[in-house]
């Protein structure tokens, strides 16, 4: 299996552990709301664009509250069973790179949603896979930092996101960044460092891809 199914499992896992009605992560929404977005970007293209473009926006919302009315059980299995192959998100690369961290920050905004959670023991194969994502799309995730941005892992990688002075450097391991670069601050185990003047201007960044 690939990291990535591996990662889809652990969503549908956790979603299925906490029913229909628990908290998330994103703001708003519950478990079920979580499951009907899920399916709707992985088989309703025509919603897609609307995730990321405000001006569709108001159709993706349409189509997503179209799946709500969906038993929750069912829309579990939908997102455990993965998208058709007519899909774009059935294409290798989008699997290893977009749905990799697509699943791993909202499997974890199921479980870090809940009271006691701990982070997983993630193999090192899958925090390199999601360090690899982070490099290639550091400067995405950091493009408002008002200051310079440089990821590094306690085992001594770095990688220079956004090259500005004065400059902040986030240290955790690569799926705890991974969630604080999709603006998951609170409940990512991440460090801080860097003047204090960049520091506090990091701290007030809109994160979000």
């Amino acid at each position: 299996m690939s990291h990535s199914s591996e990662e889809r499992a652990a969503l549908a896992d956790a979603l299925a552990a906490a029913g229909p009605n628990a908290a998330t992560l994103c703001e708003g929404w519950t478990t079920h709301d979580l499951a009907a977005h899920l399916v709707t970007r992985e088989r309703r293209p025509d919603a897609g664009p609307g995730i990321m473009l405000p001006l569709l926006a108001g159709w993706t919302e349409r189509v997503r509250r179209g799946f709500l009315k969906r038993p929750y059980e069912e829309l579990v299995q939908l997102v455990r069973t993965g998208p058709p192959i007519t899909s774009w998100a059935a294409l290798p690369n989008a699997d290893a790179m977009l749905n990799l961290t697509e699943h791993f920050v909202h499997a974890e905004d199921v479980r870090r949603a809940q009271d006691g959670w701990k982070p997983r023991d993630l193999p090192a194969d899958r925090q390199a896979a999601l360090w690899r994502a982070l490099v290639v799309r550091g400067r995405q995730f950091f493009r408002h930092s008002p200051v310079g941005v440089t990821l590094a892992t306690p085992d001594g990688r770095t990688h220079l996101a956004i090259g500005r002075v004065p400059a902040v450097t986030l240290t955790g391991e690569p799926a705890e960044l991974m969630l604080y670069a999709f603006g998951r601050k609170d409940r990512a185990l991440v460090e801080i460092t860097g003047p204090p003047e960049a520091v506090s201007a990091f701290r007030g960044t809109h994160l979000a891809v």
